[in-house]
């Protein structure tokens, strides 16, 4: 796991493996004076950092957070109650209602790639108490709010988290240097499309733009891969499988991902 901070307010964690992110951010309170708000968007992946990451807020001077957050309901995001049980979960409402609908579905998900990775979990994953968020919408930390965008297209549920004061982008399962944009199991090719968008204007106001999985990107290459992202679907909706792959994606993983896509496509 690394741990790299961005601005004063903001911790990036990255996870060893599926290079997931997860994102800490604090906000002061004036009175009194000190006192801090944070919360923990999204979660590394293994047991060992899910249990290092207490520790490593304490290291980095911050206070025990106050709540959880994730951007969407896979099951790779949705892990920081393992890290902290007693948290309620924050989510979109579209979340909550994915997860509801469909009971098991991330401890399913989890408990297969434990099984694939042989890896072993002290307890199981138990969401709790899921808070539905209102998206689009602010969140209060402190005496700032972090501004949430609706998500869809890679999942039929989601939210993008701009931290506006630190020029901080959390944009989920989007934009990702490493992989191209995948459809959820409906398609959902032109709200993946519409969510391109939506996150454009986003961009262009942060300094770092963190994808679910990959690097840190500053605005030009994040720009640069959405540019490449909507060419992907505008060619995919065209094309079909016979839709080129962007640049520096186009390994044997992503031509699967592609495949599956071109299965999945519909338009909408």
């Amino acid at each position: 796991m690394r741990a790299q901070a961005l601005h004063p307010d903001v911790l990036l964690v990255t996870s060893s493996v599926l290079a997931v992110n997860c994102v800490i951010v604090r906000s002061e309170l004036q009175e009194p004076a000190g006192e801090a708000e944070v919360f923990v968007i999204d979660s590394p992946v293994l047991p060992e950092e899910l249990d290092s990451l207490p520790g490593l807020l304490r290291q980095a001077g911050l206070p025990d957070p106050n709540g959880l957050l994730a951007t969407h309901g896979d099951w790779d995001h949705l892990l920081g109650r393992m890290a902290f049980p007693e948290l309620a979960l924050g989510c979109a409402e579209s979340t909550v209602e994915r997860l509801s609908s469909r009971p098991g579905e991330a401890q399913r998900g989890l408990r297969d790639f434990d099984e694939e990775l042989l890896i072993e979990r002290p307890v199981p994953l138990a969401l709790g108490s899921l808070q539905g968020l209102p998206v689009p919408g602010r969140l209060d930390i402190a005496e700032r709010e972090l501004e949430l965008h609706p998500t869809s297209g890679h999942t039929q549920d989601g939210m993008a988290l701009l931290i506006g004061w630190a020029g901080v982008l959390v944009a989920g399962d989007y934009l990702s240097p490493v992989e191209i944009p995948t459809l959820h199991e409906n398609g959902g090719l032109g709200a993946y499309a519409d969510t391109l968008e939506r996150l454009r204007p986003l961009v262009g106001r942060s300094e770092h733009v963190v994808p679910g999985h990959g690097p840190l990107m500053d605005r030009e290459r994040a720009l640069a891969v959405l540019e490449q992202d909507v060419a992907y679907v505008h060619e995919l909706g065209e094309r079909g499988e016979r839709a080129a792959l962007p640049d520096g994606r186009r390994g044997k993983g992503q031509r699967v991902l592609h495949a599956q896509n071109a299965a999945r496509m519909q338009p909408g």
